[in-house]
């Protein structure tokens, strides 16, 4: 039985993947779904694509050559009398849009036109839910990949090469480890200007070392079996040894790896937005959104969404981690969850 079979005999992980692979899909199309501009305008016998290309009012009946704004009560009227329509996406507020037109105070709670209610400054929490979501996943993908490959490199070297290169590598990185991650965060997010490239950059710093263990011990035991030997003999270089038989037979500890690596990528960008030392200011994430629940707990619908929203993300993947784990587990070749293959 294949490992993809296997994993797939896990429902709870199988169906944890296709609800993730979902709900990345839906905020990787976030633009499409919630925004404050229409998907497409016929005006005048015009089309135009206001996503695309936002057209100065004046193209549509309004008095200044600036960029329209498609909330207005009389561009609204414009371009959707005398024959004209619009298409709207499903929540017509982006993440940064301000509800000027909110009947009732900042924060509002959730209502036909808000449906999870507004933040302090009047913005669509669902619109920032999903574009906070989709910063989230991005952000963990980005780090997961970088310090899966440095993990892999460093862990590679000091696997295959041993010796007095492993001793030392294995001090340095003990040194490295040592350092106080949170506080170098606190002196750099104060130095620099924040950035999600600069948060990439510092924890990918620190993120790597637990994989490289792992990868390190993999190659320890693959370099001393015959095919190794037998590929020395042929005349392969060491690069080729590790990257062509050694690595593919080592891929197991990174593979079972990766979901939970994305978990705590995810709940590092939270906890330092939480603390005001991620990202920029007004850019839509989830730790933002729980500062603001925290600072307006009468507004119970910010932290509750957003709890919700994070809690559903970190289970689907520790379910799907757990999943590749058993399915890649040999011990267990033969049963999934304790049933008989």
């Amino acid at each position: 039985m294949s490992h993809w079979q296997r994993f797939k005999r896990n429902r709870t992980g199988y169906i944890s993947l296709w609800i993730f692979m979902l709900l990345f899909g839906i905020s990787m199309g976030a633009d499409f779904i919630a925004n404050d501009k229409p998907l497409i305008v016929r005006y005048d016998g015009h089309f135009y694509f206001p996503i695309v290309r936002n057209q100065p009012e004046t193209v549509f009946g309004g008095d200044f050559a600036t960029p329209t704004d498609f909330l207005d009560p009389d561009i609204r009227h414009n371009i959707t009398s005398d024959g004209n329509w619009a298409i709207y996406p499903l929540i017509p507020y982006s993440y940064e849009t301000l509800n000027y037109f909110s009947r009732v105070p900042n924060p509002a709670p959730p209502s036909a036109e808000n449906w999870f209610g507004t933040d302090d400054r009047g913005r669509d929490v669902l619109s920032r839910l999903i574009y906070g979501f989709r910063l989230s996943i991005l952000f963990g993908l980005a780090l997961t990949i970088v310090g899966v490959g440095v993990g892999i490199i460093t862990g590679s070297l000091m696997g295959f090469f041993g010796g007095k290169f492993d001793l030392i590598s294995q001090r340095l990185i003990e040194i490295w480890g040592s350092m106080p991650e949170l506080y170098l965060l606190i002196i750099f997010a104060s130095i620099f200007n924040p950035s999600v490239l600069l948060l990439i950059v510092l924890l990918a710093a620190f993120g790597w070392m637990g994989l490289s263990d792992y990868v390190r011990a993999e190659f320890y035991r693959n370099r001393a079996l015959e095919y190794v030997r037998a590929a020395k003999a042929l005349g392969l270089t060491n690069f080729q040894i590790m990257l062509r038989h050694i690595l593919p037979n080592s891929l197991t500890p990174v593979i079972t790896f990766l979901p939970f690596r994305m978990s705590a990528a995810i709940l590092s960008l939270t906890s330092l937005d939480f603390l005001g030392l991620g990202v920029p200011p007004g850019t839509p994430s989830l730790g933002e959104l729980l500062s603001q629940g925290k600072g307006n707990l009468d507004a119970w619908w910010i932290s509750l969404s957003t709890f919700i929203v994070l809690v559903a993300t970190l289970l689907l993947l520790t379910f799907m981690g757990e999943a590749l784990r058993n399915a890649f587990d040999s011990r267990q070749s033969g049963s999934i969850g304790g049933v008989r293959s």
